[in-house]
């Protein structure tokens, strides 16, 4: 098969997932091989996500994985099987690898939940909003780079899963842009809070019980628990966290925030309070 020059995120999370099975159950990437008729080599590509592995492959090495998690398989069946080339491909070599894949991530999950602390999410910024956001990176960018960027993250901005959102007082209080925009941001934050799918909470400053988050972070709910992910900023693009123990340390971040948050009516208002001060 042919060898991927540069594997999608998904790829490689397929990948990962074979390589955890293996691990799991005792074997070693040659033992795993001889299972397929496969040498060492093609074994190492398959689970380094840089070559693609059939249904009956991937059946077959969960059986001798011993994997009984049949809601597991499937998914993993269903992402080896997978061959959508979505919109974000358009991207590809224009934007960094971090983008597509972010936008790949979203357009299979089952939920989204969010903690923003200094901006507010991208999946909710008006375009004024998002274009001052990416106007304050260093190096500073091109038009051409700017506008791509902002019309990316505009594109992603079609939510209709479940979307929690713990945001911060000083997210939305940071004027990344004149007073105009910023009022603008929080009247759009107001408006999109009334839709059933979307639950949004404030943090305020004054509020006791702040201590459990020091972040930003997203959590993307996958086709089954397994396959959640956590994206985290880093400096050069998005960090994607997927192991288990730590899936664990970010839901129970999650829940304690919203726990001591405002409840979304209480934050409805007191966003809408906030922009009448502007």
């Amino acid at each position: 098969m042919v060898q991927r020059r540069e594997p999608t995120a998904r790829q490689v999370r397929l990948g990962v997932e074979l390589r955890r099975l293996r691990e799991a159950a005792g074997l070693t990437a040659a033992q795993a091989a001889a299972l397929l008729g496969a040498n060492r080599a093609q074994m190492s590509h398959i689970e380094l996500g840089l070559t693609g592995v059939s249904e009956e492959r991937v059946r077959r090495l969960a059986s001798h994985y011993a994997c009984t998690d049949q809601e597991y398989v499937a998914a993993l069946v269903a992402m080896a099987n997978d061959r959508t080339r979505g919109w974000w491909e358009e991207y590809r070599g224009l934007l960094p690898t971090s983008f597509l894949d972010l936008a790949e991530l979203e357009h299979y999950a089952r939920f989204q939940r969010h903690v923003a602390i200094l901006h507010v999410p991208g999946l909710l910024q008006t375009e004024d909003y998002a274009r001052a956001v990416f106007s304050s990176r260093l190096p500073e960018l091109t038009y051409g780079e700017l506008e791509l960027r902002v019309l990316h993250r505009l594109r992603r901005q079609q939510i209709t899963i479940p979307y929690e959102l713990v945001i911060h007082e000083s997210a939305l209080r940071i004027r990344v842009s004149d007073r105009s925009a910023c009022r603008a941001q929080l009247k759009r934050l107001v408006e999109v809070s009334e839709a059933d799918h979307i639950t949004l909470r404030v943090i305020p400053l004054d509020l006791d019980g702040f201590a459990t988050a020091s972040s930003t972070m997203t959590y993307v709910g996958g086709s089954v628990a397994k396959l959640d992910t956590v994206v985290r900023d880093a400096p050069h693009g998005s960090l994607f966290i997927d192991s288990e123990a730590q899936l664990s340390v970010y839901r129970t971040r999650f829940r304690r925030l919203e726990a001591v948050s405002l409840e979304p009516e209480r934050s409805r208002d007191f966003i809408h309070n906030l922009t009448k001060e502007l």
